[in-house]
């Protein structure tokens, strides 16, 4: 795929009074800004920045007009951006439950296989020849079989960890611009939004103040 197309992605969201309600769980009694958003609306999303790469620019493009379609925008982008916060806070757990898992096998492993070659020779003399080797090879066997598991997955397999961390940092930080078809322009969403004129939501989340909500 040419990079072109993968330098920069935009995520095209319709915004108006019809269409929003369809973006949310419709069993979520929550206020629009914390509401949960539908599995539907999240593939949609997942699947527009399928093509991302690591260096990949994501924004969201809302297509709305007028000032009540408008209303909406900037307490949907806070759920969207709240959920895959939330998204990306569960994704950095289980890295870390990874790392620790693998290198607390690790340790047990290199451990066993010590003793193990420690002990051997109290056990058998070496001049029990075959015996000795036959035990012997038997050991490195053993010791490379138990090894394998947790150093294959500290070299291999933590990259897709990183990926998907990469990929819903920028989904919960993107630039959100606004595209209104009337006067053909786009212009950035504010930094802030308010719910009832009373609560101020930033954009800018963290994992903490995502659970005081």
């Amino acid at each position: 795929m040419s990079n072109s197309y993968t330098e920069k992605i935009n995520i095209y969201i319709a915004v108006d009074v019809q269409t929003v309600k369809h973006y949310f769980n419709a069993h979520d009694p929550s206020p629009l800004y914390k509401k949960e958003i539908s599995q539907k609306f999240e593939k949609y999303i997942l699947n527009a920045v399928i093509s991302a790469k690591r260096y990949s620019a994501i924004f969201y493009k809302l297509n709305c007009d007028g000032a009540v379609n408008k209303q909406y925008a900037e307490p949907l982008m806070h759920a969207i951006k709240r959920h895959f916060a939330i998204k990306k806070a569960i994704r950095q757990e289980e890295f870390a439950k990874f790392k620790k898992r693998n290198f607390v096998q690790l340790a047990i492993s290199c451990a066993l296989v010590i003793i193990c070659q420690a002990i051997l020779p109290l056990l058998i003399s070496e001049s029990a020849g075959s015996i000795y080797n036959g035990l012997k090879n038997c050991l490195d066997v053993f010791s490379w079989v138990i090894l394998w598991k947790p150093i294959y997955e500290l070299l291999f397999s933590w990259n897709p960890y990183l990926k998907d961390i990469l990929l819903l940092s920028k989904l919960s930080t993107s630039e959100v611009i606004i595209i209104d078809d009337k006067t053909n322009t786009e212009f950035e969403q504010p930094k802030q939004f308010n719910v009832r004129d009373e609560v101020e939501v930033s954009n800018s989340l963290t994992y903490e103040s995502l659970l005081s909500n």
